[in-house]
């Protein structure tokens, strides 16, 4: 038997992932009022039916003008459990972990749906019904010309907003998620605090590195506190800004150190997004091109780190993961592109049991691939798609 460390279990406070495979938030911009539907259901049990260790409900507003779009799913009232507790269940049904990333867009939300433009909505969109809402952030700093000018947050609006928080992570885990992760990254609300070039604050939350991640921190205690003990937390960051006068990785690295003395169990690390499109950096994009920033965090903060960005191939992950560069690979969209992408590694890197080639899907496919591969194998060989000679 083989065992990569793609497919070695893992365990986090007292959750065990099956292996190391999550799969990425993903918006798809298509609730309506803050409520999954059925796209969210099949779009997310399909990566459970494909064999991830944990499958993570996209960015999730606390607040209604927390909303990236119109069309994102919130957990700001409890009627908006239900459906997201129907994903869940579906989710754990189906052998992986119910996660779910709680988010606020700050000066980034009221914004177009992406398939409309993904700027500041227009004309067009109010001519569809998508109309703009008073946006905020820490300081009157719009994200960029023609956006929105976001209100600064005073400190009511603060305390406000950790109870917004408070109960969001509630009604997750009513909702039966397992694992929950903090968005502070990609030029969202608790990253602009972070930034230096988005947070202009004179009070206690704005000036030097400490008073920028005061309310990151203060969100990130509140967070820990309402979520079961049990049930592990990460943080996705920005490991840098990559623009001038940014974020670097030292900051990313403080950062989760603090994090980890909170209660934090895994740290994101993607990068960019302060400005332009969620993940938008000036830094060269390749294969595995924000691995580095995972290994760095790793090392000197002494927390286990997701990798994600441009992993697409099962032995790319394997080699990141046996290179001590992290400790769970995130897969975003490749996993659109094949939500299989899981059980295909398995069958790539040889990590199944001595049983057949199929034990490890879903009986209900399973079943009849098993018996269809003898008649493939005679016709066209073993060089397949994903399967070893």
């Amino acid at each position: 038997m083989v065992h990569p460390h793609l497919f070695q279990p893992m365990t986090l406070r007292g959750i065990a992932l099956k292996n190391r495979i999550v799969i990425s938030p993903m918006c798809q911009y298509s609730a309506i009022d803050g409520m999954a539907n059925d796209w969210h259901l099949v779009h997310l049990g399909k990566f459970a039916q494909g064999g991830a260790g944990a499958v993570m409900v996209e960015a999730t507003a606390v607040a209604p003008e927390g909303r990236i779009t119109h069309g994102d799913v919130g957990l700001w009232h409890d009627g908006q459990i239900a459906p997201l507790k129907r994903i869940a269940t579906f989710i754990k049904e189906n052998g992986s972990i119910p996660a779910i990333q709680l988010a606020h867009a700050g000066r980034k939300a009221s914004m177009q749906r992406p398939w409309f433009g993904n700027a500041a909505l227009d004309d067009g969109d109010r001519g569809r019904g998508d109309l703009p809402w008073q946006v905020v952030a820490p300081s009157a700093i719009p994200m960029d010309d023609g956006w929105l000018m976001p209100h600064e947050l005073t400190d009511a609006d603060l305390k406000a907003l950790r109870e917004h928080w408070r109960l969001a992570t509630l009604r997750a885990a009513e909702a039966g998620y397992e694992f929950l992760e903090l968005h502070c990254a990609h030029g969202y609300l608790l990253h602009e605090f972070l930034s230096p070039l988005s947070n202009r604050r004179t009070d206690g939350y704005g000036g030097d590195r400490a008073a920028r991640m005061r309310y990151p921190l203060e969100i990130l205690e509140t967070v820990r506190a309402a979520w079961p003990e049990r049930f592990p937390l990460s943080v996705r960051i920005s490991s840098v800004d990559g623009i001038e006068g940014g974020i670097d990785v030292s900051d990313s690295v403080a950062f989760a150190k603090e994090a980890k003395a909170r209660g934090a169990d895994v740290i994101d690390c993607s990068s960019g997004g302060l400005t332009g499109s969620a993940t938008a950096a000036r830094i060269p994009r390749g294969y595995s091109f924000q691995v580095p920033f995972a290994r760095e965090v790793r090392e000197k903060a002494g927390i286990a780190t997701l990798a994600v960005g441009l992993i697409l191939h099962p032995q790319q992950a394997e080699d990141v993961l046996a290179g001590g560069n992290a400790d769970l690979i995130g897969i975003g969209r490749e996993a659109l592109f094949d939500p299989n992408w899981p059980l295909h590694a398995q069958m790539a890197l040889d990590a199944g049991d001595d049983g057949g080639v199929f034990d490890a899907w879903p009986k209900q496919y399973g079943w009849w691939l098993e018996r269809r591969e003898p008649g493939l194998r005679k016709l066209e060989g073993p060089a397949l798609p994903f399967r070893k000679p």
